[in-house]
């Protein structure tokens, strides 16, 4: 149930922070967003009489909350100014090729075997079928939707390697009190980050960014992350992971219908490709 709720509501979040960027600059939208979630998760754990993890976890809980959500929502958010929603999604596929590669590194390749290579090779290009004719464009927009595509690898990156360090690290009994702090800890950062940049100064509610902000604090924060980290302990990394397979399937169609984003065979031809290849990878690890 945990799963499913990954699949579902961070498939929806795509479209909300799409929406939220009209008012809500990138990194003050995930900080305020991740830190008001984290507070009202650790509220809630105290008034139901729970104590938060002891105080030599939070060095730790800081570094995860740093990797999976300042750097992983952060590449998000601030790809979404100049990348549709739906093929955001698309491209955060690639996160299992991250956890394979982080995998290789943490153990020197010995739980990495040469089908997951190919898999891995066949996934990127896929990519390259997908976001080759953009990147290639030329003018502003072509380079503002490469620095784009790069902010996503780098959050793919950053939510693998803070996946394997949960997974190595950090195996707390209390699941949910270590959730609101890692929302804390990566909202802090991104807050710092957008105070540093300046953010403060656009900062702006709208009725309808209000509203979607709200959904993704709650649901988006609160709920979806909570579950995520329930859903790491008890079930392997790798099907854990498989929610991106669902994200980008609810993501594309709310794009295209609510945002009324391009919708292009490209699209369907690359992310069959990104499939294939996160088969490959798959088989590899089963034999494993």
């Amino acid at each position: 149930m945990a799963w499913v709720a990954v699949c579902v509501i961070w498939g929806t979040t795509y479209l909300a922070i799409k929406v939220a960027l009209d008012t809500i600059p990138p990194l003050l939208m995930g900080g305020l967003r991740y830190t008001i979630a984290g507070l009202l998760l650790a509220a809630i754990l105290r008034a139901r009489g729970h104590r938060l993890p002891a105080l030599p976890t939070w060095g730790p809980l800081a570094i995860v909350g740093f990797f999976m959500l300042s750097l992983g929502n952060g590449g998000v958010v601030w790809a979404e100014q100049s990348v549709p929603s739906g093929l955001t999604a698309v491209l955060i596929g690639t996160s299992p090729f991250w956890m394979v590669g982080v995998d290789a590194l943490t153990t020197r390749g010995k739980n990495t075997h040469a089908r997951q290579w190919i898999g891995l090779t066949v996934g990127f290009a896929g990519i390259v079928i997908l976001v080759w004719p953009d990147i290639t464009a030329g003018g502003e927009q072509g380079r503002s939707f490469g620095w784009g595509v790069f902010a996503i690898q780098v959050a793919c990156a950053g939510w693998a390697i803070g996946s394997a360090y949960t997974r190595r690290h950090v195996l707390p009994s209390d699941i949910m009190g270590s959730a609101a702090l890692q929302m804390f800890f990566g909202g802090a950062f991104m807050l710092i980050a957008g105070t540093v940049l300046g953010e403060w100064s656009r900062l702006s509610f709208t009725t309808t960014t209000g509203a979607v902000f709200v959904y993704l604090t709650l649901a988006g924060s609160v709920v979806a992350f909570a579950a995520y980290s329930y859903a790491l302990k008890h079930l392997d990394l790798a099907v854990v992971s498989l929610y991106t397979y669902v994200n980008p399937i609810i993501a594309v169609v709310l794009g295209t219908l609510l945002l009324g984003e391009p919708f292009h065979l490209r699209m369907v031809a690359a992310a069959g490709v990104i499939l294939a290849g996160m088969a490959i990878v798959g088989v590899g690890s089963r034999k494993t």
